[in-house]
């Protein structure tokens, strides 16, 4: 199952839901995830002390469900935007077997920003490769003069959904 996460709930959300509806049209299961409508609380070890988010076992599942990633944030400050970097820590000291959730899986990364988008695609490909992922080298980036590119989306859908169980 490919998983594809939206770090905002506006141009990225949209774009994930577009990405999920190709891979469903290539027969690759998908399973949407909307991060920013999780509502976790921003990881802090205050927070950590007070226990993962009510419904954090079945996002945990998610993870450990899914054979590839997906992930699509727009540009904050630069970075990463907080919803996702915030999800990956409470992944990592929540969850028993963390390496698991992304060690030897292949992820790939997209961006509808409202700049150039180039800082938080190196900054989500380091991310993902530190935890162990396998992100491949093509990328998506949408803007307000740039939409979509179709073909490279089926092509990037069709990698990660190949040869998976």
């Amino acid at each position: 199952m490919l998983l594809i996460c939206a770090g905002s709930n506006g141009k990225n959300l949209e774009l994930a839901q577009r990405l999920a509806e190709l891979g469903s049209e290539l027969g690759v299961p998908c399973e949407l995830l909307d991060v920013v409508s999780l509502g976790w609380p921003i990881y802090t070890p205050t927070q950590q002390e007070k226990g993962p988010p009510d419904d954090f076992e079945r996002v945990a599942a998610l993870f450990h469900r899914a054979t590839a990633y997906l992930l699509c944030a727009p540009e904050y400050n630069g970075s990463i935007p907080p919803s996702i970097t915030s999800l990956i820590a409470w992944l990592s000291v929540a969850d028993e077997d963390f390496r698991a959730l992304f060690n030897g899986k292949q992820a790939a990364i997209a961006s509808h920003s409202g700049g150039a988008g180039q800082k938080v695609m190196v900054a989500m490909r380091l991310m993902l490769s530190h935890l162990g992922a396998n992100v491949l080298g093509r990328e998506m980036l949408c803007n307000s003069q740039k939409s979509l590119n179709e073909e490279t989306a089926r092509q990037l859908l069709q990698q990660l959904g190949r040869d998976k169980a």
